[in-house]
């Protein structure tokens, strides 16, 4: 088997193409949650905590002056940048917790599934118990 039918193979099985698919999903799904967690919900939460920006938090690490925008404290040096941590965070679990609920609710949808009825027993089977029942009696 030459290297490019084993590539092709290997890049058209289900498993392959289904996580390809998930891997596209979901990094689209990441930028919404960004563009919710950094433009919806990170400014209401900095409103409510009078104007807090979580993102322009910072330690500076090489003797910048603490005034300076996060952009330009790291241009002057390192700086250790927990606010950057603090809106990652938030977006982590916010992801977590929708994925969380799109589980629970396709395990829902999918239901449990009945019993199956057991399989009759094989045709020796039956005649061995004949065959039993009859020596009985």
């Amino acid at each position: 088997m030459g290297f490019a039918s084993e590539f092709k193979q290997f890049a058209m099985k289900g498993n392959v193409v289904d996580l390809a698919v998930g891997v596209i999903i979901g990094g689209a799904f990441g930028k919404i949650v960004d563009s919710v967690v950094g433009d919806l919900i990170l400014p209401i939460v900095g409103r409510i905590f009078g104007g807090l920006d979580f993102a322009s938090y910072y330690l500076p690490l090489a003797g910048q002056p603490l005034g300076l925008p996060l952009a330009e404290a790291k241009k002057a040096g390192a700086v250790f940048a927990y606010g950057s941590f603090i809106t990652v965070a938030i977006n982590f679990i916010i992801l977590a917790f929708i994925i969380f609920l799109m589980v629970k609710q396709m395990n829902r949808l999918k239901g449990e599934a009945p019993p199956a009825a057991p399989a009759p027993p094989p045709e020796d089977v039956l005649l061995l118990r004949e065959i039993r029942d009859s020596l009985k009696k």
